[in-house]
Order: C-alpha cells, then structure tokens, then sequence
C-alpha cells in the first residue's frame, strides 16, 4: 500500500534512507530533518506487515518546480514495481499542487526514462536545487544525472 507519511512514520524513513546513504544511492537525511519535511514524503507498507518497506519526497522548490528525492524501496521489494508507484504517487501530488514540472538527481536515470522522465542538462536547473548538494559525500563531483518531466500542460 502506498500512502502519505505520517509523524509515526519518521523512524523508519530515516532507518531507509540511513542504509541507502551509506551506499551512496541517497544523500543522508537527519531524522529531524525528516520530521520537519513528513507531509513530503509518501511511504510503501507492504500487505500484513506494518514497518515501511519504502518511501519517497516531492520537494517544491519554487512555484513551477518540484524535485523527487530519497526513494528508497527495502531490497526484497525491489523490482516489483514499489519505486515506480511512489514516484507515480509524487507526480499525483504535483498536479494537484498545479506543479507544472518534476525533475530527479540520480543515479538510476534509465528507473526514470521508463517512468517518462527526459534527461536535462543539470546547468538548466535554478542554483537554488543545489542547496541539499553541500551534504552529499560526492559534493562537489556529483556523478548524478538530471531528468525532468512535465506533469502539467504548458500554459498558452
């Protein structure tokens, strides 16, 4: 099941995102941090259990633009499609934010193609996205790739 975090849910967000730091895969994230941005995440609980096996954050940088960032799926549920639907849950919530464009930091950028986001050159991105950058342990060689999606109809 798929369904916006609650404050309970803080603790495990982090345990996720702690393991995948340590990999590399996610820039590490304090447990208050995670506390003060909850209503950003959306979490995968998977049927009968009830520990958060994975979760996922719309970050909105300005009024056109918001970012996906800390997906993490618990490896005994990669590959059955639990990412694909926490980040589908996140594009949702930016359209009915009116949140025109997503765009995603990674370093999975064909897991993004497949979900129809495009490659972007990271120089296009207003410097203000590049503030989380600073607690990233590859700052300031970043091997991440930029995609971008359109959410939201141009306007005319």
């Amino acid at each position: 099941m798929i369904r916006k975090a609650t404050v309970r849910d803080a603790r495990d967000i982090h345990r996720l995102i702690s393991h995948f730091a340590k990999t590399g895969q996610v820039i590490p994230r304090a447990l208050s941090e995670i506390y003060e941005n909850i209503r950003e995440f959306f979490v995968f609980v998977p049927e009968g259990k009830d520990l958060i096996a994975g979760a996922c954050a719309l970050h909105i940088c300005w009024e056109d633009l918001a970012e996906i960032r800390s997906l993490v799926v618990s490896e005994e549920y990669q590959g059955i499609g639990v990412g694909a639907k926490l980040v589908a849950a996140c594009l949702e919530e930016a359209q009915k934010l009116e949140i025109p464009k997503v765009f995603v930091l990674t370093n999975s950028p064909d897991f993004f193609e497949k979900l129809g986001f495009s490659p972007i050159d990271k120089t296009e991105l207003p410097h203000k996205v590049w503030a989380d950058c600073v607690k990233c342990p590859k700052f300031p060689e970043c091997d991440e790739e930029a995609l971008i999606i359109r959410v939201l109809p141009e306007e005319i």
